[in-house]
C-alpha cells in the first residue's frame, strides 16, 4: 500500500491512527502526549473519496466486442488521506491498455489510476478494472473491427 492510501472501505469516520510514545515520566504524561498526537493526526489530515464503487471512470471503445464501449472503474470505493487543504489539488491520471479487444470479463484489470498531489508527488495507485462483461461480437463484427484495426 502506498503512503497516504487509506485501507479499502476506510471512509471518513473510519480512519484509524496509532500513536507510540516513549520516555515519559508517568502513565498520565504518556496518555496526554498520545492524546495530543492523535488529535493532531485527525485535525491535520483529510480522507477524501475519489471514486465511488460501481461508477465508471472512463468508457473507452472496445474492438471486436458486442458492445462498442466498456465502463472502467475501480474495484471498490477509493479513498486517500492527504494533508488538510490539499484534497482540491489532487490530480488523477488513467493509464490503460490500448486498444481494448474483446472478450473482456467483469473485474479484469486493464490499467491503473495514478493519483498525484498538485506538486506531482505520487499519492496512490489503484487498479483499473472492467465493470461490465463485453463478449465477443459475431463473425462479421470481429472481421470488420480487425480490418479497421489493421488500417489504423
Amino acid at each position: 500500500m502506498l503512503p497516504g492510501l487509506a485501507p479499502a472501505g476506510a471512509g471518513p469516520g473510519k480512519r484509524r491512527l496509532l500513536s507510540v510514545v516513549l520516555n515519559t515520566g508517568s502513565m498520565e504524561a504518556r496518555a496526554a502526549e498520545s492524546q495530543r498526537l492523535l488529535n493532531w493526526g485527525f485535525m491535520a489530515f483529510d480522507t477524501v473519496r475519489l471514486f465511488e464503487a460501481g461508477k465508471p471512470i472512463a468508457s473507452p471503445s472496445v474492438w471486436k466486442g458486442k458492445a462498442s464501449t466498456a465502463p472502467l472503474g475501480t474495484p471498490e470505493a477509493f479513498y486517500v488521506t492527504v494533508p488538510r487543504g490539499e484534497a482540491a489539488g489532487l490530480q488523477t491520471r488513467v493509464e490503460r491498455t490500448d486498444p481494448l479487444v474483446a472478450p473482456l470479463e467483469r473485474g479484469q484489470r486493464v490499467g491503473r489510476v495514478l493519483v498525484t498531489s498538485a506538486g506531482g508527488t505520487p499519492v496512490a495507485e489503484v487498479p483499473l478494472v472492467v465493470q461490465e462483461e463485453v463478449p465477443l461480437a459475431g463473425w462479421f463484427g470481429r472481421t470488420w473491427d480487425a480490418l479497421r484495426l489493421w488500417i489504423q
